[in-house]
């Protein structure tokens, strides 16, 4: 039995907010993460898995909030 991989579905678009941060901190390496899906996650067009959201947050050296910075959820529509 295969573990299930955890991802999270951008429906808050984050990827402004990792394009902020992967510009502030000049570091991509350390993530095995490729140009092309940089470009995705941070057009919101690709599912982030939770493992490359939590190196991001080790190699931008930043907290979890940072991510969701701006956003803002309407509770009402949940």
């Amino acid at each position: 039995e295969g573990a299930m991989e955890q991802k999270i579905k951008q429906d808050f678009r984050i990827g402004p907010n990792i394009r902020k941060y992967r510009l502030q901190s000049h570091m991509t390496q350390g993530i095995n993460i490729s140009r092309s899906i940089y470009s995705q996650i941070e057009g919101g067009t690709y599912n982030i898995r939770v493992s490359e959201l939590a190196a991001m947050k080790e190699i931008f050296n930043i907290n979890y909030e940072s991510f969701f910075e701006g956003i803002s959820v309407n509770t009402q529509e949940l």
